[in-house]
């Protein structure tokens, strides 16, 4: 375990078990474990023992659970502030005095399964949470030019929040089949848009009966001037 990370007098002796196997995971891989995971680490019978300890430590102030995605736990930001002095692949932006987020960053999806396995994960970032409106989930490095006239470009780091739900005209991370893509929302009377922001690039039109998950919301973007 992390020996600069000080164990809360507010927990039982389970739950610091369960903060620190959070903590821990994080440190090594920059992503939080699933609540099976949890569970199998634990010797719990089933993923839904691990759901209601984290619903304590989330209570007690110690966690933050997000909705939408199968590694939605957050750290406090002074755990993430240890954690991030542990970790040598770590890209910071310091701006001082401000509460930062360890966001993992994805790089290609393997089809068919969910975007935040482990084995998505490239690296981890630490980013300033204030850079944000709404709080991202994670990072996905984007391919090609098709989002390239809403200032998005082949390389960047996109900033998602995870979610199933999506309002027209916002722009969203979708799972189309067997491939993930970033594009512009439009739901319409029989039918779903997945429009482009470049001419040479087609409306995608996802019917009903086709394969299509919302998988989340582009919340923020980081260009970087050097190759990662």
């Amino acid at each position: 375990m992390l020996d600069n990370l000080q164990p809360s007098p507010k927990l039982t002796a389970r739950q610091q078990q369960i903060l620190e196997l959070i903590q821990c995971t994080v440190s090594r891989t920059g992503a939080p474990p699933t609540r099976a995971e949890i569970a199998r680490e634990m010797g719990f019978r089933s993923a839904n023992a691990a759901e209601e300890h984290l619903q304590a430590l989330a209570r007690k102030g110690v966690i933050e659970l997000v909705g939408g995605t199968s590694r939605g736990i957050r750290l406090r930001s002074a755990d993430l502030q240890s954690i991030n002095a542990e970790r040598s692949r770590q890209l910071t932006l310091p701006l001082p005095d401000l509460s930062q987020l360890v966001l993992p960053l994805i790089g290609r999806v393997a089809a068919g399964s969910p975007i935040l396995a482990q084995e998505h994960i490239d690296q981890s970032f630490q980013v300033e949470r204030h850079l944000f409106r709404q709080t991202p989930d994670y990072l996905l490095r984007v391919r090609g030019m098709s989002m390239r006239d809403a200032g998005i470009l082949d390389g960047d780091l996109l900033a998602v929040q995870s979610t199933k739900d999506a309002r027209n005209g916002q722009i969203v991370v979708a799972r189309l089949g067997e491939e993930v893509t970033v594009k512009r929302f439009m739901r319409r009377p029989d039918h779903v848009e997945l429009q482009a922001e470049n001419p040479d690039y087609p409306t995608i039109v996802v019917t009903p009966g086709q394969s299509f998950e919302i998988e989340g919301l582009a919340v923020g973007l980081i260009r970087n001037s050097f190759q990662l």
